[in-house]
């Protein structure tokens, strides 16, 4: 248990080192808020001290000295005023502070999301990573503009008000002092429970986002099969162990509070009894059991403000403990020493000996070798599950083997820098990926720079023209939230004329004429016949008719190549691309 406990004290540690760090980026603003708090709270301080000197400037025997009244009153305002306009100027530094941190921290995590290999992000949700990058980061920006500033004002405002309460009368603060261990043990006792709930409050969270990113992708699916009730009864449990997350930890947190208020006030009963004690034995002043009231309010008012604002700092905690475990993936390529670019390449592709599974225990390709030459199409086909998709996973070093080597030129890929050597690729998925933009830009994707005359040219190509020419706006018309506004085909087309555009070397084309009708495909055939002259390209195919001219056909069964050769010579042998060459046909 004690272990447990040392290492989330590492932890909470370790965050608030983090934290500190995005600090120090803008370390003239920290200091500025650092000395506009100081002065804020100093001149605050001074408040209650001149409030016991207005009083005992009262005397009931020689009267009322209404020149001492009036100057120390003037003082306190003057200095209430100063301090007011200190603690507005604090309030609008922290918050440009906050906002460039939390902006300097955003863009560290898209960066990083970015960065990181295929393989990882296969394994987290899409709801999750949104939920950090969002959800997280906006917890933690509360927490610099508001709850940080509150505690750091706060042990400013205890060591003012404690000095103040010592110099006023000893005895007094030992009387207030007997209060001050519970207050403490309640604050810190109570954190230490909270703290873990609210971690587990953020994964739950972040498990509800991603079950609810999930199934509004799949919305359509859904009411097609008339699972509303299933997921409606899904979300229902998922929401409820967010909601009993979120109750546990504000719930225990919100109890924080009231514990420490009720111990202040029976602070606040102790203080009135002894000081009118010791007023009547002549021991202290009527104003100055006043100005130790007003400390000892101040004393106490940071605590319970502590108390108060730590579930939000345990939640910030929790947030960026989450945000700074994405930060610490390891980025792709992190393990390579490739610093060799790809340029010009020939276009000779080899694997030789290929051994591959996603999972290291569960190996999909086993002995995998073939060559492409250079110019030449090779097609891969196969039932699903084969790992067709895998080889181009492994040629565009998405995943790296666990055995044999891949070869562009005669080169091991691994020696290439992974950005050359994706740059010598262009592909056209299955899934089409629009963003949001004008046509225009969607296209222009393929190649950085490009002309109006080049993007007419490619659209033209991929046979999209007429349709563009149709819009309102022609390649000025938007395409919003991935491209609704658009048919599965005429998003196919658009990514085609991408490819098309791209002066990449090689080319991928997973299923490329999936989403297009028969006579779509039939006009686009010819314009790919163009778009692969020169170029080695990897023609990944379910429709067997696209592939009749390749050069090489390579039919994959579980992980391994069981029959290669061109479409005729693999017709003859009646072997298994037969088989699925004529069931497409019956």
């Amino acid at each position: 248990m004690k272990k447990v406990e040392n290492n989330a004290k590492t932890n909470r540690r370790a965050v608030a080192i983090r934290l500190a760090g995005y600090f120090a980026k803008y370390k003239f603003s920290v200091i500025f808020a650092f000395l506009l708090m100081l002065g804020s709270n100093l001149f605050a301080l001074l408040g209650p001290y001149l409030t016991g000197k207005a009083i005992n400037a009262i005397d009931l025997d020689t009267g009322v000295d209404f020149n001492a009244v009036i100057f120390y009153c003037s003082l306190m305002a003057a200095f209430y005023v100063a301090s007011g306009v200190f603690s507005y100027i604090l309030s609008v530094v922290m918050i440009k502070l906050s906002q460039k941190i939390i902006k300097s921290m955003r863009k560290d995590v898209f960066d990083k999301i970015i960065a990181l290999p295929v393989g990882a992000l296969d394994k987290m949700q899409a709801g999750d990573l949104i939920n950090r990058i969002s959800y997280d980061i906006d917890t933690v920006n509360a927490s610099l503009s508001n709850d940080i500033l509150q505690a750091a004002t706060g042990i400013i405002t205890v060591i003012g008000a404690l000095v103040g309460m010592l110099a006023i009368s000893p005895a007094l603060f030992g009387v207030f002092a007997i209060t001050i261990p519970l207050s403490v043990f309640i604050t810190v006792q109570r954190s230490r429970q909270v703290r873990p709930l609210f971690r587990k409050r953020s994964g739950k969270l972040a498990q509800l986002n991603g079950y609810s990113e999930e199934m509004i992708s799949g919305i359509k699916t859904i009411k097609a099969y008339g699972r509303e009730e299933k997921m409606i009864e899904k979300f229902a449990g998922k929401n409820k162990d967010a909601v009993d997350a979120y109750y546990a930890a504000d719930y225990l947190g919100s109890l924080i509070g009231p514990s420490v208020n009720f111990v202040n006030n029976f602070g606040t009963v102790l203080i009135s009894t002894a000081g009118s004690l010791m007023y009547l034995f002549n021991m202290i002043m009527l104003g100055d059991i006043s100005s130790f009231l007003l400390y000892a309010r101040k004393f106490s008012g940071p605590i319970n403000e502590y108390a108060n604002i730590m579930s939000e700092i345990q939640s910030a905690l929790a947030a960026a403990e989450r945000v700074f475990r994405l930060l610490d993936e390891l980025p792709e390529g992190s393990a390579d020493n490739a610093e060799e670019e790809l340029e010009n390449p020939v276009g000779d592709v080899a694997f030789e000996h290929v051994r591959f599974g996603y999972d290291p225990e569960k190996i999909i390709i086993r002995d995998l070798s073939f060559e492409a030459k250079a110019g030449q199409t090779v097609a891969i086909v196969g039932p699903t599950g084969a790992g067709k998709t895998t080889l181009v996973n492994l040629l565009m070093r998405f995943y790296d083997p666990q055995g044999g080597r891949i070869t562009i030129d005669g080169k091991d890929i691994k020696r290439y820098t992974r950005s050359s050597l994706r740059a010598a690729f262009s592909m056209v998925l299955q899934e089409t990926w629009l963003f949001e933009g004008t046509v225009r830009e969607n296209i222009a994707y393929g190649k950085s720079g490009a002309t109006d005359e080049e993007i007419r040219k490619a659209a033209k190509e991929a046979n999209i023209e007429d349709y563009i020419e149709a819009l309102p706006l022609r390649y000025d018309t938007p395409v919003t939230d991935g491209g609704v506004n658009l048919s599965k085909g005429q998003k196919q087309l658009m990514t085609i004329a991408r490819a098309m555009l791209s002066p990449a070397h090689m080319l991928i084309l997973d299923e490329a004429t999936s989403n297009v009708d028969t006579r779509t495909e039939l006009l686009i055939r010819a314009a790919m016949d163009r778009l692969m002259q020169g170029k080695t390209c990897f023609v990944i195919a379910h429709r067997l008719s696209t592939i009749k001219n390749a050069d090489l056909i390579l039919v994959v069964k579980d992980g391994d190549i069981v029959e290669r050769g061109k479409h005729e010579e693999l017709l003859e042998k009646g072997g298994f691309y037969s088989e699925i060459y004529n069931a497409q046909f019956e």
